[in-house]
């Protein structure tokens, strides 16, 4: 595992999923992005999570275990189905491991044989050690208590960025995203609940929508997750990225969240 995340153990039936918070490319895969310095540092900017690892912090303490990604999404994407096949963002090219920025400009050298090659490699060094490390804490988790729920923190930005499939959907403070199968109604409303009582206005699934879930545990009633997508303007200065005094009140409303699930099922 390496570097590239971090897990931090605790004991109550609840994981904290950050998959977007690092900025860490290796050399290697450095070599291969097609931008300079200083447009890759723009598209760090614009596709880091920023906030979402400080939003974590204390969360372990909490009772949660908590997953944290220190690795750039632009090396690989996690969160994305390693299948080009069935992975939806592939038709812009922000698949699993991305060919094009956030601008819809070339990221990687998109020949067929190359890029083949390059998946592979990212996907066995980064996406499946990523995935296997979630799936052993729920199976940990699930076999002390019974059951998990999986809390998929996320920020985005306030304005759609070019390469976003529904650029013209609300843009709430928290969106709220759910999945068919893994987030019980009751899970949602106690999401809304704490984030309403801290000031935070939310909605479903806009501008995204979704929650993860381990591959094996897909439609298992006892794993339940829920995204938490932060606007960014809420909780950082997104020229910069650096946190600003917003966070603390958000990071109060999910240890809020985090704090009763460790204690209670859904």
């Amino acid at each position: 595992m390496g570097t590239a995340f971090e897990v931090l153990r605790g004991d109550g039936p609840v994981v904290v999923h950050v998959p977007h918070a690092g900025l860490a490319i290796p050399d290697d895969v450095r070599e291969g992005l097609l931008l300079d310095d200083p447009g890759l540092a723009a598209e760090l900017l614009a596709m880091t999570d920023h906030g979402t690892a400080e939003l974590a912090q204390g969360v372990v303490e909490l009772g949660a275990t908590l997953l944290v990604n220190r690795t750039s999404r632009l090396v690989v994407d996690v969160e994305r189905y390693p299948d080009p096949t069935i992975e939806t963002m592939e038709r812009v090219g922000m698949g699993a491991v991305y060919t094009r920025t956030s601008r819809c400009a070339p990221l990687r050298p998109e020949g067929p044989e190359g890029l083949a090659a390059t998946r592979a490699d990212l996907i066995a060094r980064f996406h499946a050690p990523w995935h296997a490390a979630l799936a052993e804490e729920v199976e940990r988790l699930r076999a002390r208590h019974g059951c998990v729920t999986i809390v998929d923190l996320h920020s985005y930005p306030s304005r759609a960025l070019p390469y976003e499939l529904s650029p013209d959907t609300p843009r709430p403070e928290v969106c709220v995203g759910t999945d068919a199968t893994a987030t019980p109604e009751a899970l949602a409303a106690r999401v809304e609940r704490v984030m309403a009582a801290h000031g935070f206005a939310t909605a479903r699934d806009t501008p995204f929508a979704g929650a993860i879930t381990p591959a094996a545990a897909a439609g298992d009633p006892s794993i339940a997750s829920v995204m938490l997508e932060v606007r960014r303007d809420v909780v950082c200065d997104e020229a910069t990225g650096r946190p600003h005094a917003g966070l603390a009140e958000l990071r109060a409303a999910v240890a809020e969240l985090v704090a009763g699930l460790a204690l209670t099922t859904v």
